[in-house]
């Protein structure tokens, strides 16, 4: 799919969604660069004669971003043909009125704060190349109300609206920018959404977990590889002529759950 040998970095590329993405594209031949902030996984993933390097850096903090660009771009020779914006945290679960402030921008921070500082790099390097394609993982959240989890759905919807406006904006330069909307993904992190809402509303997680699964039409979680294979279509000459879309990886999610 016209991979081999492309750049390409990934935040928050050493656990689920991004660790996927990073390990296909290398499987495929590309050269890809994670940063995370888990310096043990970070550590474990350095496999520079495989394909994957990998930076210990906070995407909400600007000068480790500068360090992850840094890093990546020695590895590349000053090249960058993808850059996969993933990095992002569930924030806070409960009532608008209990929400504490700091978890609030906490998730901004990180889920689009943290592109920001990403794009701000790349984005030259790409017009000087003229060519380049941005991938923003946004969520199902990002197109429907969430309740209990406000500033993770409005982080999300503010995904696309940053991908939206930069397709127009970069076009013209040769630049794609997508979006890919996941609905619940199969792992860890789900299970910790599911404890803190269960938690919340005073059920237990299986209830929870069983209203999710009501609610997509195939009735299943999606796991990690999805996203990964969409990115790399996304990225691929196949999808030369995709931008501006923010694409549903989510068996189709009818409606996100409500408040009890």
């Amino acid at each position: 799919m016209s991979i081999s040998e492309k750049c390409v970095m990934v935040t928050g590329g050493a656990d689920g969604i991004g660790h996927a993405i990073a390990e296909t594209f290398a499987a495929h031949g590309a050269l890809a660069h994670v940063c995370d902030i888990d310096a043990k996984k970070v550590a474990d993933l350095q496999r520079p004669d495989e394909g994957v390097g990998a930076t210990c850096a906070n995407v909400a903090e600007e000068t480790e971003v500068n360090r992850f660009f840094e890093d990546a771009l020695q590895r590349f020779n000053g090249r960058l043909d993808v850059l996969v914006n993933n990095a992002g945290i569930a924030g806070p679960t409960g009532p608008i009125e209990s929400m504490d402030f700091k978890a609030w921008k906490d998730t901004f921070d990180v889920n689009i704060h943290g592109s920001f500082l990403c794009l701000r790099h790349a984005v030259p390097i790409m017009k000087a190349a003229g060519r380049g394609s941005i991938i923003n993982i946004s969520s199902t959240a990002g197109f429907l109300g969430y309740p209990l989890r406000t500033p993770y759905a409005a982080a999300k919807w503010a995904v696309i609206g940053l991908t939206k406006s930069l397709a127009m904006e970069l076009g013209p330069s040769g630049i794609r920018v997508n979006a890919i909307c996941p609905g619940p993904v199969s792992g860890t992190r789900i299970d910790r959404v599911i404890d803190a809402e269960a938690d919340v509303q005073g059920v237990s997680p299986e209830e929870i977990r069983q209203g999710y699964l009501k609610q997509i039409s195939m009735r299943t979680f999606i796991d990690a590889q999805d996203i990964a294979e969409t990115v790399m279509f996304l990225c691929s000459d196949q999808g030369a002529k995709i931008s501006g879309q923010a694409l549903a990886v989510d068996g189709y999610t009818e409606t996100l759950r409500t408040a009890d």
